[in-house]
């Protein structure tokens, strides 16, 4: 039928076939995904990316060498079938395939790292040792199939809305916010970082006439986390937005939430989940940095103004809300460099206040955002209060000296958008590949 030197003619998927095939020959290909010997019958489960066909045989009828063949054939060995439809309401899709030919392309071996049928359990840590096999699991393939669906509805939505994608630099010399959190690496004779965020590159092209970009990359941070909801290496969605203010890119952040759930909301395998998804009511709720530490404060947490918000703070503050939500007008001691002051009217109390702003899930933070400085002056003051080196931002300074518009935007994490909207307990299930303090391989 075939061979390995040749491409495998007329293949078709699982779900290619129906009923109506009845009496076709056809060609399938995929992994022996379940055996069961039931005496006088023997049936295959082959499995490939759309789902599952059923191989039936007879053990009077089908030619004894093939049916040993299949018989023998290891769980997760890779085969092609040849053989006639016949419509069997009881199978898989509504048919069965009663095979003529088989060849093993490829041989498992007898002992698999984990189950792919799901009888016996694994913990994720084997799962994510063995991901390649994982990946064979119906439940975790489809979070990955979600997954691409929820990044072309992010790309559908903003290139709607005039959007230009861009791609910016991974290996930077500077910081992007300050601090600490940076991984450095040799690049030959100097040491450079890999980025944080993208940031100041974005920024800068609003000073070129680009004034609606966004970026989907890998964002890079050296932080000792342990916890179910940080990486080291994440995957961001970022906008900027030339002439417009915080307010104007927090209304196309939740419209953009409510988008990519309507989106995904029609997927069928949304049920292999077990998962019944609501798509959110814009706007969301708004609540100042004040609001939101007396809120928590009155529940017990003890948080002084110019303190960030704790996990154990956001979870109290999320069950009161209990939707998703906006914390805005954050003090400027905790923000960027690049977050812009309020004006003095709209100061809380007299407090330096900033207009920036965090997108809150019940369970975890979402994205965060603010409008920027656009003045050089400003900026530069901003940069040395932080205790940073202004020359060491020379090349993101100067595009503010030869005309910067206002402008505004953030950064939403699409992991952590996909672990809230599944309901899935730890981002790592949501990431092919993670990265954190333990894990460099796979």
């Amino acid at each position: 039928m075939v061979s390995m030197q040749s491409p495998i003619r007329n293949r078709k998927y699982a779900t290619e076939i129906t009923p109506d095939n009845d009496g076709e020959t056809v060609c399938i290909a995929g992994w022996v995904h379940e055996k069961r010997d039931l005496g006088g019958v023997f049936f295959l489960i082959v499995r490939d990316l759309s789902g599952f066909a059923q191989v039936t045989l007879n053990r009077k009828k089908t030619e004894k060498d093939l049916f040993a063949r299949v018989k023998k054939v290891p769980r997760e060995s890779v085969v092609a079938i040849e053989g006639k439809v016949k419509s069997e309401s009881k199978a898989p899709n509504g048919y069965e395939i009663i095979p003529e030919r088989m060849e093993v392309l490829s041989e498992a071996s007898q002992v698999l790292p984990l189950d792919t049928t799901e009888k016996v359990g694994a913990e994720l840590d084997t799962r994510l040792d063995a991901r390649f096999m994982d990946l064979r699991i119906e439940r975790t393939k489809q979070i990955f199939i979600i997954r691409s669906r929820v990044l072309k509805a992010i790309r559908e939505f903003l290139d709607e809305r005039g959007f230009i994608e861009i791609n910016t630099p991974k290996i930077v010399s500077a910081a992007t916010e300050g601090g600490t959190a940076l991984f450095p690496i040799s690049y030959f004779e100097r040491e450079a970082f890999l980025n944080q965020s993208p940031q100041l590159y974005k920024q800068m092209l609003m000073a070129s006439g680009f004034d609606r970009v966004y970026e989907i990359a890998p964002i890079f941070r050296a932080e000792e986390h342990d916890t179910t909801k940080h990486l080291n290496e994440a995957t961001s969605v970022d906008i900027e937005v030339a002439f417009v203010s915080d307010k104007e890119v927090m209304a196309i952040l939740e419209e953009l939430i409510a988008f990519v759930y309507a989106k995904v909301r029609g997927y069928p395998g949304l049920a292999k989940l077990n998962l019944n998804l609501e798509v959110p009511k814009i706007p969301f709720r708004r609540i100042t940095y004040e609001e939101a530490i007396e809120a928590v404060s009155e529940a017990g947490e003890e948080i002084e103004w110019g303190e960030d918000l704790g996990t154990s703070a956001e979870r109290t503050l999320g069950a009161m809300i209990g939707e998703l939500y906006f914390i805005t007008d954050w003090p400027c001691a905790i923000k960027p460099f690049y977050a812009q002051p309020a004006d003095a009217e709209a100061k809380s109390k007299d407090r330096d206040t900033c207009n920036a702003f965090d997108l809150m899930h019940p369970r975890v933070e979402l994205a965060s955002g603010s409008q920027r400085v656009h003045s050089y002056e400003l900026l530069k003051r901003n940069i040395e209060s932080k205790g940073l080196s202004a020359d060491s931002f020379e090349f993101y300074l100067d595009t503010f000296r030869f005309g910067m518009p206002p402008h505004a935007g953030w950064g939403l994490g699409i992991d952590r958008l996909l672990m809230s909207m599944l309901e899935i307990e730890n981002i790592r299930e949501v990431v092919l590949f993670p990265r954190d303090r333990r894990r460099l391989a796979p």
